[in-house]
């Protein structure tokens, strides 16, 4: 049966020419074959050349590019790209040490719409796209053809995560087994990780290259870690020899799950200690007890209409931590806001270091981890910016 067929505008096709994912509505001249929303189409350019197949969707973004070839999007095609994406876990971050990991990071694995998070023996699936959503079910088919007797499980937490128009009927639940009790390991941290109940697929994973070097910088200091949600930093923080540490984030749920995280790995009585309560009530109040901070908030920022009001939270942000940082302390600072560019993250830092009239230099400047790769055809999946900055 043939694919529904996407023509260009004319002069529309560089982009994908040069790899880019996207096919913007406003390039589109025409359809044939009544496509639907989740449906594989063939894209062609004005001139009638393929250019490739993707998932049609609904918005501004069109078209989901999977191929830029005369290429079936088959089991075949699903397992190949997934084997592929293993491939790169298994040269830079899988190890006895670490289980945890990204195995598919949308556009910079040729899967747009697609993440897969793996934690030990359970891979948890989360569909950005109604496409992604329809293969579910062939996804977890490959997954089990790449890790064999290893993966015990394939749970899909798609249904917060589809468009919001979609009226797909999601539900989340497992694709194949059932739930794995066992903690998974980070760097010969365990913790214990809730992909049914917890946020995203139930971890940050795109910190952990961010976690150890924090580690290097805590033996015999105070350390806060303001949105700490469960703990990760906490743990490297104690590992690190740190004098004591506070996690502090609004949710009780994950409060009380980063206490358990610290007590896996150090016991009851580590000097840990965790408290729900708002991040920026928190840090007025602070009164220069932490001589290392951790700042990594949720996202200020969803989409460009929100830009000045995240940078304006930035600052407020880091003033306050500025202001109640001792002399000689380290603050590590994030923004995981798609549309804060590096640049713009960096500004907000300066404007805080002059309201706080700090004098402040940057030791590291941090972003997302080799799991979490960056297609060069693809700049946009850069979402995660940081720095490591010292504070007199």
């Amino acid at each position: 049966m043939s694919l529904p067929k996407i023509f260009l505008r004319h002069g529309k096709e560089e982009a994908l020419q040069r790899r880019h994912p996207w096919v913007f509505s406003g390039a589109i001249h025409h359809a044939d074959g009544n496509p639907e929303e989740g449906d594989v189409v063939e894209v062609y350019s004005s001139a009638g050349q393929l250019l490739g197949a993707g998932h049609a969707q609904v918005g501004s973004i069109a078209v989901r590019m999977l191929t830029f070839e005369a290429q079936a999007i088959d089991a075949d095609f699903w397992r190949q790209a997934l084997q592929n994406a293993c491939n790169l876990r298994k040269k830079t971050v899988l190890s006895d040490l670490t289980t945890c990991y990204r195995l598919a990071h949308g556009e910079a694995d040729g899967l747009p719409g697609l993440i897969v998070d793996v934690y030990g023996a359970t891979a948890v699936l989360q569909a950005h796209s109604v496409g992604m959503y329809r293969a579910r079910q062939e996804l977890a088919q490959a997954l089990r053809c790449i890790y064999g007797d290893s993966l015990k499980a394939v749970y899909d937490k798609s249904a917060a995560t589809l468009p919001f128009k979609a009226n797909v009927g999601a539900a989340d639940g497992y694709l194949w087994g059932e739930r794995q009790a066992d903690p998974a390991l980070e760097n010969g941290l365990r913790f214990e990780v809730d992909w049914e109940g917890g946020q995203k697929t139930g971890f940050f994973l795109d910190q952990r290259d961010n976690r150890s070097l924090l580690e290097r910088y805590c033996r015999g200091r105070s350390v806060l870690n303001m949105f700490c949600y469960t703990g990760g930093f906490s743990a490297y923080a104690l590992r690190g020899g740190a004098a004591r540490v506070c996690s502090v984030d609004s949710s009780a749920r994950a409060v009380a799950q980063a206490q358990r995280n610290v007590a896996i790995n150090f016991g009851d009585h580590a000097p840990h200690e965790a408290v729900v309560a708002d991040a920026f009530d928190f840090l007025q109040s602070a009164g220069g007890k932490y001589d290392v901070m951790v700042l990594d908030p949720p996202a200020f920022a969803k989409h460009t209409g929100a830009l000045r009001n995240a940078l304006q939270a930035y600052r407020r942000l880091n003033a306050l931590a500025l202001k109640q940082a001792p002399h000689g302390s380290i603050i590590f600072t994030f923004s995981c806001s798609q549309v804060v560019s590096s640049a713009q993250l960096g500004s907000a830092i300066f404007s805080a270091a002059i309201d706080s009239r700090r004098s402040v230099r940057i030791l590291h400047r941090l972003a997302q981890p080799p799991d979490h790769p960056v297609s060069i055809y693809h700049p946009e999946g850069e979402y995660l910016k940081g720095l490591a900055i010292y504070v007199e």
